[in-house]
C-alpha cells in the first residue's frame, strides 16, 4: 500500500477501479460474446460484399449472436430476427442495396438488417427514447425501403416502387418485398399479390414461411423442381426461346399465359399438390431451406435479373440459432431481459402489483362467456397478446383467431351478429385502423351488436407511432349508431364490458391502455353502467378537469397536488366514461359552474374529447376558457411510457401546470 500511495491519484484510482470491477468484467466477457472477427469489420453491406461467399455462414453465426446478445440485456422482437439472418445476409450480399429496394413486412425480423446497414454501434439504444426506431423506417436510413409497422404492406409497396423505376428508365433497380407466411393472411398482400400477377413488373416476393403454412417439402421430384427452375442453362434456354417465338409472331401475351397455365399444371401435378402463386401466374420457385445462407445467395443470383413477378418460398425456423426461442412459440416473440447462456427469462416479481387491463378483459370475457351463450370471442392473431387465449383454452369452440386480417375480423363478427350471437372482437388500437371501412359499412349501418374491444389505445411505449393507438377516439367519433366509452380503471372495464352484452343497443367500442391498471384487488362484482352517464369524482369550484379513460388516474393526483402547492385552488374531477354520447347532463352542470375547463385523453387533440366538449360548449352558447390536453398533432416517438406522457404533457407535471 505504501508504494500504491507514491504513484499519482490518477494511478491510484485506476488500480481501485481494476481491483473493485475487475471481477465484474470477467464475468461479462464469459457471458457475453463480443469477439466478432467479420461483423466488425462490416459497417455497411457494400463491406459485406467484399468477403467470399465462404465466409458467409460465420457473418451468419457472429450476426445471430450479436442479436442474442444486444436483445438479452435490451428488449425487443427476438425470435423473427433470429429466423431471418441467413435471408438478411444473403439479400444484402447479392442486392446493391440501398439502391436497390428490400422492404421488410411488419419490421420484426429487421434487427440483423439494421446492424448490417450501419447501425450496429447505436443498436444498444434500439426502442430507447431518441434511440434506434423500433422497425424499419426511411427518416433512419437509407437502407429502410419502406415503413413497416403492420403487416401484409410490403407487396404493395413494391409493385409501386417497381413500377416508379420503369417509369423513370432505371431499368437496373430491383426491388424484393420480404413477407412471412402470417402476414400473407392479410387482405393487401392478395391485392398486391392480384395487382403484381396482372401488370408488367420484375418484382421478387420472398415467402418467410416459418411455420409450413403453405405446403410441405418432401420428396425427391420437388428438390430436382427447384434445382430445374433455379438452373441457370434451364432459364437462358427458355427465355432465348420464348423471345424468338415473339419475334416470328408465333407467340402473343395471351398464349404465353395459356403456356404458363399449362406449364403450371403440370409441375401441380408433379408436386401432387396446387400452388395458388402460380395459379396467378407468378413463378413460384422453392420451397428451399432459409437457413443455407450459400444455397440463398445461388438461388438468389440465378433469379435476381429473371423478367416478370416472381416468389422464392423458403423454409425458417423462428428463433434459430437458440434453443428455448426455436422451442418456446410466441414466448420468444418479444421475450424481455433473458439470459443468453440459460435462456432464462428475467421475470419481475408481480406481487402487489395491479394486473394488466388485457388480463382484466380476458377473465372477464370467460365470466360473461359462462353466463351468456350467445357471446363469442374474436381476434386477429393476438390472442396472447389481447388474453383472449382464456377464453380459448376454456371455451375453444367459442374463440376464433382470424389471422392478420382485421377488415375481415370486424365483418366476420358483423355476421355472426346479424344471426344472432354476440362477438367480442379484440383488436389492438393501431391495428383498427385498417378496419374503418368494415365497422361503418358492415356493422354500423345496420346497428349490429358487436362489442369492439381496442386493446393498446393510447401511447404503447417502445414501438413507437406505427403501433400508439392515438387516432381512435378521434376517428369513431363521427359514425352514427356507435358507442364509445373508456374505462378509468379495472372495475370501470368489467362493469363496461357487463353493460355492453347485457342488452342490445348497437355496436359498442371500450378502449384501454397497455399495461396494468391501478386496482390491486381488480375483482368486483359487475353492474350495469347507464350509457352515455359520467361520475362526478371531486366536487370543485375553480376549475373542472374532465377526463376520459386510466388517464383520470394520473389526474386525481394532480388535483391533490395542485391543491396541496395552491391553498385556496379548488378543481373539480369529472370521469366522462362515454365519449359518445356524452354526458349532457354533465355539461350542462360543468358550463354553468365553470369558467376555466381542462380536458384529457390518450389521443390526438384534433377531433377527441376536447375537440367534443368545445363542439357542445359552441353548440349550447357557452364560452368557458377550455385548455385540451391530449396527443399533439404529430406522430410521437417511441420510448417508455413515463416519458412520452411527459413529452405531450399529460403526466402528472403537465396536467398539474394545465390545473394552475
Amino acid at each position: 500500500m505504501a508504494s500504491l500511495h507514491k504513484n499519482p491519484p490518477s494511478l491510484r484510482r485506476c488500480v481501485l477501479f481494476f481491483l473493485i470491477f475487475a471481477p465484474k468484467f470477467i464475468v461479462m466477457s464469459e457471458t457475453k460474446h463480443t469477439d466478432y472477427p467479420l461483423l466488425k469489420q462490416i459497417n455497411l453491406p457494400e463491406d459485406l460484399r467484399k468477403l467470399p461467399i465462404e465466409q458467409l455462414p460465420e457473418v451468419c453465426r457472429e450476426l445471430r449472436q450479436d442479436i442474442i446478445d444486444e436483445v438479452a440485456g435490451n428488449p425487443g422482437h427476438f425470435a423473427s430476427s433470429l429466423g431471418v439472418v441467413e435471408l438478411t445476409v444473403a439479400l444484402h450480399y447479392v442486392y446493391n442495396t440501398p439502391y436497390d429496394r428490400i422492404l421488410w413486412d411488419v419490421g420484426h425480423q429487421a434487427y440483423g438488417h439494421k446492424i448490417l446497414t450501419g447501425r450496429r454501434e447505436a443498436f444498444s439504444t434500439n426502442r430507447h427514447f431518441h434511440g434506434i426506431k423500433p422497425f424499419p423506417s426511411p427518416e433512419e436510413s437509407e437502407y429502410d425501403a419502406f415503413t413497416s409497422g403492420h403487416a401484409s404492406n410490403s407487396i404493395s409497396a413494391a409493385l409501386g416502387m417497381a413500377l416508379a423505376a420503369k417509369a423513370k428508365k432505371e431499368t437496373r433497380r430491383h426491388v424484393v418485398a420480404v413477407i412471412g407466411d402470417g402476414s400473407m393472411s392479410g387482405g393487401l398482400a392478395y391485392e398486391g399479390l392480384n395487382n403484381a400477377a396482372n401488370t408488367p413488373n420484375d418484382v421478387l416476393i420472398i415467402l418467410n414461411d416459418n411455420n409450413m403454412s403453405i405446403d410441405r417439402s418432401v420428396g425427391g421430384m420437388k428438390h430436382l423442381l427447384h434445382r430445374l427452375q433455379t438452373s441457370s442453362t434451364y432459364n437462358r434456354l427458355r427465355d432465348r426461346t420464348a423471345r424468338k417465338m415473339f419475334s416470328l409472331g408465333w407467340l402473343t401475351e395471351g398464349r404465353k399465359q395459356v403456356i404458363l397455365r399449362f406449364n403450371n399444371s403440370v409441375k401441380s401435378l408433379i408436386n401432387r399438390q396446387q400452388n395458388i402463386f402460380e395459379g396467378m401466374n407468378i413463378r413460384y420457385f422453392g420451397p428451399t431451406d432459409g437457413h443455407d445462407v450459400i444455397e440463398l445467395v445461388r438461388t438468389l443470383r440465378t433469379i435476381k435479373d429473371m423478367r416478370g413477378p416472381k416468389l422464392l418460398h423458403i423454409h425458417t425456423i423462428k428463433g434459430k440459432g437458440f434453443e428455448p426461442a426455436e422451442n418456446g412459440g410466441a414466448i420468444w416473440h418479444a421475450p424481455g431481459k433473458f439470459d443468453p447462456q440459460t435462456g432464462e427469462i428475467q421475470h419481475t416479481d408481480e406481487t402487489g402489483l395491479a394486473p394488466k387491463f388485457q388480463d382484466v378483459f380476458g377473465h372477464t370475457l370467460l365470466e360473461l362467456a359462462r353466463e351468456n351463450e350467445r357471446i363469442v370471442g374474436v381476434t386477429p392473431a393476438m390472442p396472447t397478446g389481447c388474453s383472449m387465449n382464456i377464453m380459448m383454452q376454456a371455451l375453444p369452440h367459442r374463440a376464433y383467431d382470424v389471422g392478420i386480417a382485421e377488415g375481415h375480423a370486424v365483418t366476420f363478427s358483423a355476421g355472426m351478429a346479424k344471426d344472432g350471437l354476440l362477438p367480442f372482437c379484440n383488436i389492438y388500437s393501431s391495428f383498427a385502423q385498417r378496419a374503418y371501412d368494415n365497422l361503418i359499412h358492415d356493422v354500423c349501418i345496420s346497428r349490429l351488436h358487436i362489442i369492439l374491444c381496442l386493446d393498446r389505445a393510447g401511447l404503447v411505449g417502445e414501438d413507437g407511432p406505427t403501433h400508439h393507438g392515438a387516432f381512435d377516439l378521434a376517428y369513431l367519433r363521427p359514425i352514427p349508431n356507435l358507442t364509445i366509452a373508456s374505462p378509468m380503471d379495472e372495475h370501470e372495464l368489467r362493469h363496461l364490458m357487463y353493460t355492453a352484452q347485457l342488452r342490445d343497443t348497437g355496436p359498442f367500442v371500450i378502449r384501454y391502455p397497455r399495461g396494468r391498471g391501478s386496482q390491486v384487488n381488480w375483482r368486483c362484482p359487475m353492474q350495469e353502467i347507464p350509457i352515455g352517464r359520467g361520475r362526478r369524482l371531486k366536487d370543485g369550484s375553480d376549475v373542472a378537469l374532465l377526463s376520459i379513460g386510466p388517464l383520470g388516474t394520473a389526474a386525481a393526483e394532480a388535483i391533490r397536488q395542485a391543491e396541496a402547492e395552491h391553498p385556496g385552488l379548488s378543481i373539480a374531477h369529472y370521469d366522462m366514461r362515454f365519449l359518445k354520447p356524452l354526458d349532457e347532463r354533465l355539461l350542462t352542470e360543468v358550463a354553468a359552474k365553470f369558467r376555466r375547463i381542462v380536458t384529457l385523453e390518450d389521443g390526438v387533440r384534433t377531433g377527441g374529447l376536447g375537440s367534443a366538449v368545445l363542439e357542445w360548449m359552441a353548440d349550447h352558447g357557452a364560452t368557458p376558457r377550455v385548455i385540451r390536453l391530449g396527443l399533439p398533432d404529430q406522430f410521437v416517438e417511441h420510448g417508455s411510457l413515463k416519458e412520452l406522457h411527459h413529452l405531450c404533457g399529460i403526466d402528472v407535471e403537465g396536467i398539474k401546470k394545465a390545473l394552475c
